[in-house]
């Protein structure tokens, strides 16, 4: 016992110089590292981070020039034509969406075997699932706890009427959308049904009195009917279905869909080396996105408390999910860094503050991603768009606390279970929010509707949804990336039994090609005839 009790204080002593000696080192290579640190270094340092350190001038440059140019109260001409920069980026990069999304789908899950296509699809599921669950119940809390609808509804001033949508028709709609009847259509256009007014004669019978005999009546009345229609922008929705399946089913033909797997794949190659081109004019188009939207906004001071305290709230619970619920999730998981991998992300997500739409950060989420964080392209490429198209962690935290918001400015008490429906409710329009700005006010009638709340009273936040929008998107694209950085980290084995395949193949067929072309010539030279013949 004395022995083992003199060897504790040993040991110990042992374990404090070793981390005394560990310290001290450390702190030597910093030293020398500082010391030798030379022009070139700190040259190619800013040449490696150009993109991330123009990205962020332009958005602190775009805040100053804004909030200078508000005094001198600029026409809505005038604004427009300043932002006009700004437009330019956000239709470059809306170009680059459609053939990116679908050819990057399509390499993606053709590119892996059917078991592990399936695995990293149900990983995928299983995160987007988690966390949007995760961001609704954050958004919950955190407006319970605030209170911020606390007060009179009289501070607030309605702007505008908001179109009324059936719950049933906008479920129906989302489902329609799956299953575009023309896919050239689906690039331009998504379906949304209308309502229009159909005037019915209704016959009543009137019986036997004093003054009638008997006989019938026709009464008219006015009642709305849903119209099939549709509203401009890319069905991402549709066409991520179809892309999912057509990769599929490439994947199962090997050899036959050899060739286009390859011009896909191709395809997808010149999308990105577009990407890189428009990311040098991305901080320019940045600046005055943001700049035009501050000269445009409403005047901040005639804000009400209860928006004031709206805003906060949404801004608190976004940074809670964004800065603890994610990290932590990618930390528990991978046991890696968080924060050296969204550093990585850095000028993704400032493109979506700045462009407020999550399938236009798309291209440069992808280069981020790719580049930066080294993230196997086969994941990347299936993770990405669909985490685009359907994970919008942002969005649900922001309707479930925008509709009790709503209810308590209006001081309707909601029990238990309408909590709970807000939650379901927002998990799932949340889903069907396409990611194009503000796209969440229009899916936040759904949440309203399913607790009976007054849809009108939308029209009290619109006033801040602008800025909220850019934080909620930011969150939706950082939420996607640590997606991929995660289903990465959980598909690794089957990644590398799938390049362990692929290599076996390769080295039992050396002089098989992948596909060969039927040539004309090769057929003809085959039926020639005969020396005998000629002669003949």
């Amino acid at each position: 016992m004395t022995q083992r009790n003199g060897e504790n204080p040993q040991r110990s002593r042992s374990g404090l110089h070793q981390i005394r000696a560990g310290i001290q080192s450390r702190s030597l290579l910093a030293k020398k590292r500082v010391e030798n640190i030379k022009k070139d270094d700190v040259k190619g340092f800013f040449m490696k981070n150009a993109f991330v350190i123009l990205t962020i001038t332009a958005v602190i440059t775009g805040i100053i020039l804004g909030f200078s140019l508000r005094p001198y109260k600029l026409s809505y001409r005038e604004v427009k034509y300043f932002s006009f920069p700004g437009e330019l980026l956000m239709r470059m990069l809306q170009m680059l969406v459609l053939p990116l999304l679908v050819s990057s789908l399509i390499t993606g899950i053709a590119s892996l075997d059917r078991r592990a296509s399936g695995r990293m699809g149900m990983r995928a599921v299983i995160y987007y699932t988690t966390t949007t669950v995760i961001a609704v119940f954050i958004g919950i809390v955190m407006v319970l706890i605030i209170h911020p609808g606390k007060g009179s509804k009289d501070e607030f001033t309605k702007q505008q009427q908001i179109e009324q949508v059936s719950p049933a028709d906008a479920f129906l709609d989302l489902i329609r959308n799956m299953f575009p009847p023309n896919l050239v259509e689906a690039c331009t256009k998504q379906f949304k049904t209308h309502y229009a007014k159909r005037v019915i004669h209704v016959t009543v019978t009137v019986n036997d009195t004093i003054f009638l005999q008997n006989g019938s009546q026709q009464v008219t009345q006015e009642e709305m009917i849903p119209v099939p229609g549709s509203v401009n922008g890319i069905n991402a929705l549709g066409l991520v279905v179809f892309s999912l399946c057509f990769g599929l089913i490439i994947g199962n033909m090997r050899e036959q869909g050899q060739p286009l797997r390859d011009f896909f794949d191709c395809l997808n190659e010149a999308i990105m080396r577009l990407v890189a081109i428009i990311m040098w004019y991305a901080p320019v188009g940045i600046l005055f996105l943001i700049a035009g939207k501050i000269v445009e906004m409403d005047d901040i001071s005639t804000m009400g408390g209860q928006l004031g305290m709206y805003t906060v709230t949404v801004i608190s619970g976004l940074l809670i999910h964004a800065i603890v619920v994610l990290p932590m999730l990618y930390f528990i998981i991978t046991r890696k860094n968080p924060f050296v991998f969204i550093a990585g992300l850095l000028q993704a997500l400032v493109t979506a503050l700045g462009t407020s739409s999550s399938s236009a950060t798309l291209p440069i989420t992808f280069k981020c991603l790719e580049e930066n964080n080294k993230v196997d392209k086969r994941v990347t490429r299936f993770v990405l768009p669909v985490g685009a198209t359907i994970n919008m962690d942002g969005t649900a935290l922001y309707e479930a606390l925008a509709a009790i918001f709503i209810a308590q400015v209006n001081n309707y008490d909601l029990n238990f279970g309408q909590i709970l429906t807000i939650s379901i409710t927002a998990t799932a329009a949340s889903i069907g929010a396409a990611g194009i700005p503000q796209a969440g006010l229009v899916t936040m009638i759904i949440v309203l509707t399913s607790v009976g709340l007054p849809t009108d009273d939308i029209s009290l936040i619109i006033a801040v949804d602008w800025f909220l929008d850019r934080l909620r998107t930011t969150t939706n694209v950082l939420g996607d990336s640590i997606g991929a950085g995660i289903v990465e980290h959980l598909s690794r084995h089957e990644l590398k039994s799938n390049d362990l395949e692929l290599g076996n193949k390769m080295v039992d067929q050396p002089e098989k090609k992948p596909y060969h072309l039927i040539s004309q010539e090769n057929e003809y030279e085959n039926e020639k005839p005969t020396p005998d013949e000629t002669k003949m």
